[in-house]
């Protein structure tokens, strides 16, 4: 039975044409160019890697070469690196112990409840990401964190801030266990080049040497522990882009492997000492996509360096902080499932959630937060079902595609590096931070006009959250001059909010925003409802009014000074504008705010109620961070 028989046929072509239809409008008569740049401009999305996203799919944009997937468990492994995949038993659910945490009296609680419900491996690391590293890590400490853990059932993954002294220590750890070294399961985490890039430090043979050291010890004696990660979250923090992490990664992982063969390893052992670390964000689809670009790249080294056996990609996909807020984190809870879909989807090996109130005290994420991170993998797996599937995006022309582009970026940018001397050499000569910054500008201004909307802070933000004043806990990690930053997409708008909450605590009070609706409902609506949702980012509390067109100036007057306002918005259509805004406007002159603002964009009209007495303009677009900063000047808000 074919379901679509009784229908005639369509083609792109007819497709294309509907659409055309639609983008031209009234403007019958335009040009082939114009409807181009119309479709361009509307309709499709370009990726900060460049790459421009189509609207549409069809079996002419899948990849001419399909070798280029392979079969699950076979090269070049962008359908995954096993044959099964996860199908018995789902990804590895890595869950996060803090060893500060520990040390400050919590005991080994964390881990063991973890693997009492459901987590099947575990990150241990010093403290939250993005605080100062709270503990020096010894063997006592690890001991007492991994205390009733059975260290021959679960792989214990370090996190590669605690570098040498924590792989020593989990070594010792094993010893003292009288664990057999066959038995031994862990990611000793060491990740010498990512360090030296963070703290903007050169790699010196003394971090080198140890490090190989290591890994040497592993290949001979601990053939489940992996001792090299490749930590790729340093550079999605710092701003880049899917195509540029997975650049970084690649050319990170082949310095490491010319370290281990110098070291005495042969080149497949040196592949099977490496475990890769990516990010999952909310955006499903290129991190699905950049997981397999991230295997396809891995295995193209490995057939490069005649071992295309070896080159099945370990990868550990752990969920964005840069993508999560402070304020409103209920939001987060969705952006780590989201996240959490795409790389469980997407074929990661492991995958670690972070708590979705990370943010919210550093010091001290709550039980619930911990709980909901976890839950949110067993629910996908043992409810949704998720990995029974192996590789669900395999043969979508989409995302067969988007692998496609993003491995090819990738690639360019990868030779790109290995041209530069390796990314030891690329990272002193600061090609990489010099890339990586320049994307995250352009990114950051995409977020100051909200075309990159951040839910619940600089979209929709809900003006009841209040964020716990913290006052005590780990401080907040400085980057190093030079070193690589840990960015987030909210922290600018944060700051602002963060702003108005402290004049709140030390006034009891906050600025007030009136919102002048002219005309009627179908007229302001639209216009109040934007004006409304951009003060409130700023944490100011707004207010309503209907202007009585034909009203005196004393009604606006005495609005003005019952609602306690400093600011106001003139809120309307372009028509209304026209007619009335000027009288508003002068009858406001008098009314001691301290700034208007009128909700239209720049234009003829726009220009003459600028002339008219308003202050500003706002619209889609704008620089929201720009205006409202300037606003919390004015009105006296530190």
């Amino acid at each position: 039975m074919v379901l679509a028989g009784e229908f005639p046929p369509s083609t792109g072509a007819d497709w294309r044409a509907a659409v055309d239809r639609v983008l031209a409008g009234k403007g019958a008569g335009l040009s082939p160019e114009e409807l181009d740049e119309r479709f361009e401009r509307r309709l499709v999305t370009r990726t900060y890697d460049g790459i421009a996203v189509q609207p549409l799919y069809t079996a002419l944009d899948a990849p001419a070469d399909t070798s280029i997937s392979g079969g699950p468990g076979f090269w070049p492994y962008v359908r995954g690196t096993t044959v099964l995949g996860g199908v018995r038993y789902g990804w590895d659910v890595r869950q996060p112990v803090e060893l500060d945490r520990v040390a400050a009296g919590a005991g080994a609680e964390p881990a063991v409840a973890h693997l009492e419900r459901g987590a099947s491996s575990l990150l241990i690391r010093a403290c939250i990401p993005g605080a100062t590293a709270g503990v020096a890590t010894e063997v006592d400490l690890l001991d007492a964190a991994l205390n009733g853990v059975y260290l021959d059932l679960v792989t214990v993954a370090l996190d590669p801030d605690l570098g040498r002294v924590g792989a020593e220590s989990m070594l010792a750890l094993w010893a003292r266990r009288q664990l057999d070294a066959s038995a031994a399961r862990g990611v000793l985490g060491l990740d010498p080049i990512g360090t030296a890039a963070s703290r903007a430090i050169s790699l010196e043979e003394a971090d080198v040497r140890p490090a190989t050291a290591l890994a040497v010890t592993c290949a001979d004696r601990y053939p489940q522990v992996r001792s090299v990660v490749v930590d790729a979250l340093r550079y999605h923090e710092a701003g880049a882009a899917d195509a540029e992490e997975v650049a970084c990664a690649t050319a990170t992982g082949v310095g490491y492997l010319r370290l281990l063969t110098e070291a005495g390893l042969d080149v497949s052992a040196a592949f099977g000492q490496l475990e890769f670390r990516l990010a999952a964000t909310a955006d499903q689809f290129s991190t699905l996509a950049k997981l397999r670009a991230a295997r396809r790249l891995w295995a193209r080294v490995a057939e490069v360096l005649g071992v295309p056996r070896a080159g099945a990609q370990r990868q550990h996909a752990i969920t964005s902080r840069a993508m999560l807020t402070r304020y409103d984190p209920w939001v987060n809870l969705l952006r780590n499932t989201v996240a959490c879909f795409a790389a469980g989807v997407g074929g990661a090996d492991a995958v670690t959630v972070e708590p979705h109130d990370l943010l919210v005290d550093p010091a001290r994420p709550s039980e619930l937060g911990h709980r909901m991170a976890r839950n949110t993998q067993l629910l996908l797996i043992g409810e949704s079902h998720l990995a029974r599937v192996l590789d669900p995006g395999g043969g979508s022309w989409y995302i067969e595609w988007l692998t496609d582009a993003i491995a090819q970026q990738a690639w360019a940018w990868f030779c790109q590096i290995e041209a530069a001397g390796g990314m030891v050499a690329a990272l002193e000569s600061r090609l990489v931070q010099d890339r990586i910054a320049e994307t995250w500008e352009r990114r950051a201004r995409n977020l100051a006009r909200r075309v990159d909307t951040v839910v619940g802070v600089s979209d929709f933000p809900n003006p009841e959250d209040r964020i716990p004043l913290v006052t005590a806990g780990p401080a907040v990690a400085e980057t190093p001059i030079g070193g690589l930053p840990r960015r987030r997409y909210a922290e600018a708008f944060e700051a602002l909010r963060a702003r108005m909450d402290d004049y709140q605590r030390t006034t009891g009070t906050r600025r007030t925003v009136l919102l002048l609706q002219l005309g009627s409902a179908a007229d302001y609506t639209a216009r109040a409802t934007y004006a409304k949702s951009l003060f409130e980012t700023a944490g100011a509390r707004t207010v309503r009014y209907d202007v009585d067109r034909s009203g005196p100036a004393d009604e606006l007057r005495t609005a003005v000074a019952e609602s306690a306002a400093s600011l106001a918005c003139l809120c309307s259509s372009d028509p209304i504008y026209a007619d009335h805004a000027v009288d508003v406007l002068r009858a406001l002159a008098a009314s001691g705010l301290a700034r208007t603002y009128v909700a239209t964009r720049p234009g003829e009209l726009g220009d003459a109620l600028l002339a008219a007495g308003a202050d500003e303009l706002v619209y889609a677009g704008c620089d929201v961070l720009d205006t409202l900063g300037r606003a919390l000047n004015t009105v006296g808000v530190p």
